[in-house]
């Protein structure tokens, strides 16, 4: 084994940048993600059947399929297509396809998307009725009771599964690795390994970095659900 070439500063550099990009990519994600996600769930749970089968449908066809397909499908599919290349020089929002980091940042937000909606599409069937009632009784309104009461409660009760959700994105922007100009931590460690033929050395280093940012968000998750779900714990007696 030849570790010393891990500790280069060229290749320490490598790794960073493809780092970098790695964490962009996931809290982009994310952020989009939740907000296609809440768009989603509300649909959902909508008392419109229209608006139901339409969401339902999305999200069958998201969690029925790869995430590696997804993202074949957006930068080999629609950026490559002719109508779209002929009009990203100078017409937005087709000039966005011509960037690999969009594409990669459209198909995980998309993706997340459609796994982080169900759960808080259950989150919000399941509330309490006890709850409601109340806010019924002190005179809210659909949209007040949605915003004051449903929604909060329902996302506390989504962090356990969302926290699963994070952790799997995480590990799912490796897949970007596969879109070409993408320099993410897993394409790092595959530039590493070609220029020096270290497979070992370069895919382990990658691994104990996602390892850390794992630790990290599974620690963080578990303060959040400290916080904000102890209403939930047994009680003591």
């Amino acid at each position: 084994m030849n570790w010393e070439v891990l500790t280069d500063p060229a290749t320490l550099a490598l790794y960073g940048e493809g780092l970098l990009t790695t964490l962009w990519l996931l809290v982009s994600s994310l952020l989009v993600g939740a907000v296609l996600a809440l768009g989603l769930a509300l649909a959902l749970t909508s008392q419109v059947a229209v608006l139901r089968w339409l969401a339902g449908a999305y999200t069958y066809c998201i969690r029925g399929t790869p995430l590696l397909i997804q993202v074949y499908l957006i930068y080999y599919g629609l950026a490559q297509l002719e109508w779209i290349q002929a009009r990203w020089d100078d017409l937005w929002p087709w000039t966005l396809f011509k960037d690999a980091f969009f594409c990669a940042l459209l198909a995980f937000a998309m993706n997340n998307a459609g796994y982080t909606a169900e759960m808080l599409a259950g989150a919000i069937r399941e509330t309490s009725p006890g709850e409601i009632e109340a806010a019924q009784a002190m005179g809210m309104g659909r949209w007040q009771r949605l915003r004051r009461i449903i929604l909060p409660s329902a996302l506390r009760r989504t962090l356990p599964a969302y926290s699963n959700e994070v952790v799997m994105m995480l590990h799912s922007t490796s897949l970007a690795s596969t879109v070409p100009a993408m320099l993410d931590l897993t394409a790092a460690a595959s530039r590493i390994y070609s220029d020096f033929y270290l497979p070992f050395e370069a895919y382990l280093f990658a691994a104990a970095i996602y390892l850390c940012i794992t630790f990290t968000l599974v620690g963080t998750f578990k303060l959040l659900e400290k916080r904000y779900l102890a209403y939930l714990a047994p009680r003591r007696h």
